[in-house]
């Protein structure tokens, strides 16, 4: 409730949404409301979502990332329906024209073109609806003698000869129509009612190709003939009918772009029958039984009149507009479905890779990168030189023990893959091609010259290739994703929402992956959840300036992380103890449980706990003193900060370890990971939790922590890269074929897949067989058709392997 002051005085006026967002969010969603409404709360709180989603999960029910998005793109959606209902009414009310009408309808609008479409008429310079006039002529009050006290109304009466708009009876039956329509029109069970009606018929959409009438500007006529050039693009919409209802968020899209192109023309059809519908509800609340003769007829005439005048083009602006909103959200997930299956890409670790950019003119870019990252060659290698490009490939594939080829799959990718074929005959190294979308852009980017500062850019994009196969995520975090190229109509959703959907995917990943404090990059720790650029300089300056982080409290001591930031992000970041490079200068790596290495050695830092193999306890002599109880002190690591266990659990994480019988120098390790197995299938998981007084959500991400072997990754789980050993082309494929590949990217109308003939192939979702397939799934297919001439490639999915 808003209270607002009228001629000094007060008055409470409710200029707020008369619907509740967690309950608009749950119905719309179909999640309990108390999920919903908890998760608004931790959202307007400034949590995060990978930080909901791994450890709110008893706040949740278990919603998954993909819930909390839509989740938080709802609030911020209905957030900005409430703002723009709170300015229009207050803009009615300074203007004296908020009616209880009007205020009942507006507030209970739940999307920003249906408060624009109720506020239209009453913006300043407006001329005012038909219904405004007609009330400025003082025939309101008879508009509802009409449809309330129809046998007192004399229309006669109420014709004025010298006033415009009353000088005839023509006249007044027009004025009092418009306002009998503009009743029913803001009624609400009406307005319930067209909802409800459209939403189960839907509109029929057509579309056709675009003809220029005579009467078409000069400039409209150069648009149209420069859009014919590409107007084979839209040949399939040229004869398009369907229903609103069944339409794609692909086809959507495609009609939106080529009328705006001028190739297309596209209509918007609302069928017959809904128009008997409507009139056959409203004339039943509307007209009374005892209503006769001519005053039956002007409120028949005036549901006629709402019906075509206000109903139908509301409808029609209203279901264009949702259907793009959810056409662009859909294309939105399938760029983020396709993302985050790039970026959890099985890395490759322990070789050294060589990397190529293939080129023509100016050649063919590689560098040989160790298993670290690191460059440790470079050359330029070019095609018409085939036996040098040989000579120089096998060298340096020997020298630096290349255990794999990571080859772009750019220009001249053909060429260059037949000498690699070549090359690695009789050898046990193997070659992938990679998406190298974005690798130029990155190669002349500030980041790029920072990493790589003394090598030509165009060697830069080899290293940046041959990176994506070591580590893609490292690697592709580092390039605005939008280049990436696994997207569909990307250049139709707007540039803010884009940004917006694919940066929350990739800081998902980047946080569920987890990042080494001491070792990640500044591109990687910006990406943490509860990070941003500014405080993952600051965590890299404090880590140069004092040396590696020895545990996960120290980060408190980075400037510009707070307490809230520190509890966002502090999970997903890890103190990895074998990444600590320790020495005698180091100050902080001088205790006890960081100055050995390796693990199995490591010395235990809990209290009066024997040490681990490896280390003998000194003998004790009479002049020794007392053993004191240590406190950890803040430079002592802690094993639990190598898991994705939260600091907030770790009370509880010893509690079960204590159960167990394991200590936490055993993490990681097979013989701790043996103990944890038996004692899950001595006691059930409810046990446990009573045990130690936790949730069952968490209980069960600190024992997946326990189970995890030392040095886990989440991605090896997911798609690995497809190597080769040999090739074939576009020329030798025949129709019938069976092939394996690897899908590349997913639209709403099929699935694209590399079959290595130096262009992917489309399975049309027809030919699917009703399965689902995501980026990186690895195929066989059936070579259904062959377009030599459009370079086309018709597949049909078999199975997935």
């Amino acid at each position: 409730m808003i209270y607002h002051t009228v001629n000094g005085n007060v008055k409470m006026c409710e200029l707020t949404p008369s619907w509740d967002i967690n309950d608009v969010i749950s119905e719309r969603t179909n999640l309990e409301r108390w999920a919903v409404k908890n998760v608004v709360q931790m959202l307007d709180n400034g949590a995060t979502i990978p930080f909901i989603a791994r450890y709110r999960k008893e706040q949740t029910g278990g919603m998954d990332v993909d819930k909390l998005r839509e989740i938080k793109t709802q609030t911020e959606e209905l957030k900005s329906v409430e703002q723009k209902i709170f300015s229009v009414l207050t803009a009615l009310q300074k203007q004296n024209k908020l009616t209880k009408q009007i205020q009942k309808s507006i507030r209970s609008a739940e999307a920003l073109v249906e408060v624009d479409d109720l506020y239209a008429p009453y913006k300043p310079g407006s001329k005012g609806t038909l219904a405004e006039r007609a009330k400025a002529l003082n025939l309101e009050h008879v508009a509802n003698a009409c449809i309330y006290n129809s046998l007192d109304v004399d229309i006669k009466t109420y014709i004025k000869n010298d006033v415009k708009g009353l000088s005839s009876e023509k006249e007044v039956q027009s004025g009092i129509q418009h306002i009998i329509a503009d009743i029913i029109y803001r009624d609400d069970s009406v307005i319930r009612f067209i909802k409800t009606l459209f939403k189960a018929n839907g509109i029929m959409i057509e579309a056709t190709k675009f003809v220029a009438s005579k009467r078409c500007s000069a400039k409209t006529m150069e648009k149209v003939e420069k859009a014919q050039v590409s107007s084979y693009k839209f040949e399939n919409y040229f004869d398009f009918k369907s229903s609103s209802k069944n339409i794609r968020p692909h086809q959507v899209l495609a009609l939106n772009r080529g009328e705006e192109q001028k190739v297309l023309t596209v209509k918007y059809i609302i069928p017959e029958n809904l128009s008997h519908k409507f009139k056959d509800f409203v004339e039943r609340k509307y007209i009374r039984p005892n209503c006769r003769g001519s005053i039956r007829n002007l409120i028949k005439s005036a549901i006629e009149d709402c019906w075509s005048r206000l109903v139908q083009p509301q409808m029609i602006r209203h279901t264009r507009s949702e259907l793009t909103k959810f056409s662009q959200k859909s294309s939105i997930d399938v760029f983020s479905s396709n993302l985050r299956n790039l970026l959890l890409s099985a890395p490759v670790k322990g070789h050294s890779i060589l990397g190529i950019d293939p080129g023509f003119k100016h050649g063919c870019k590689c560098a040989v990168i160790s298993h670290t990252g690191q460059v440790l060659h470079t050359d330029v290698v070019y095609l018409n030189f085939s036996l040098e490009m040989k000579r120089k490939l096998q060298e340096a594939i020997g020298k630096y023990r290349c255990k794999y080829v990571s080859l772009g799959n750019g220009t001249a990718c053909r060429e260059a893959e037949k000498i690699v074929a070549e090359v690695i005959i009789g050898t046990t190294t193997k070659y992938c091609i990679v998406n190298e979308d974005g690798a130029s852009i990155y190669s002349c980017s500030d980041l790029a010259k920072a990493e790589l500062p003394d090598l030509d850019p165009t060697l830069r994009s080899a290293v940046s290739v041959a990176r994506r196969l070591l580590d893609p995520l490292a690697e592709l975090v580092k390039i605005d994703p939008k280049h990436i190229g696994v997207g569909q109509y990307q250049h139709d959703i707007p540039e803010n929402q884009l940004r917006a959907a694919l940066d929350s995917v990739i800081e998902e990943c980047v946080s569920f992956v987890g990042v080494d404090v001491n070792t990640g990059s500044e591109a990687l720790l910006r990406r943490v959840a509860g990070l941003s650029l500014s405080k993952a300089k600051s965590l890299i300056e404090r880590r140069e300036k004092m040396g590696p982080f020895t545990n996960r409290k120290q980060l408190k001591l980075v400037k510009g992380l707070g307490d809230k930031s520190f509890q966002q992000c502090v999970g997903f970041l890890r103190v990895n103890q074998l990444s600590l490079v320790v020495d005698g200068e180091n100050s902080q790596a001088s205790s006890p449980a960081v100055r050995n290495v390796d693990m199995d050695e490591m010395v235990s830092i809990s209290d009066d706990e024997e040490p681990i193999k490896g280390k003998k306890r000194k003998a004790k002599s009479s002049m020794a003193p007392k053993k004191v109880k240590k406190r950890r002190t803040s430079e002592e690591a802690d094993p639990l900060d190598q898991t994705w266990i939260h600091p907030e659990s770790y009370d509880s994480a010893q509690k079960l370890m204590e159960q167990i019988g394991i200590n936490p120098a055993d993490l990681g390790h097979e013989n701790g990971i043996q103990r944890v197995k038996e004692y899950q299938r001595k006691c059930s998981l409810k046990e446990i939790g009573k045990n130690v007084q936790l949730g069952e959500h968490t209980l069960q991400l600190i024992l997946e922590a326990f189970l995890q072997p030392s040095g886990y990754d989440i991605r090896e789980k997911h798609s690995k890269p497809m190597f080769k050993e040999g090739i074939c082309d576009i020329a030798s494929l025949r129709e019938g074929t069976v092939l394996t590949g690897k899908v590349t990217n997913v639209t709403h109308f099929g699935a694209f897949v590399d079959i290595g003939v130096g262009r992917d192939g489309l399975i049309h979702i027809s030919n699917m067989r009703r399965k689902e397939l995501h980026l990186g799934h690895r195929v066989e297919v059936h070579v259904l058709k062959i377009d030599k001439t459009g370079n086309r490639i018709g597949l049909r999915l078999e199975k997935i392997l």
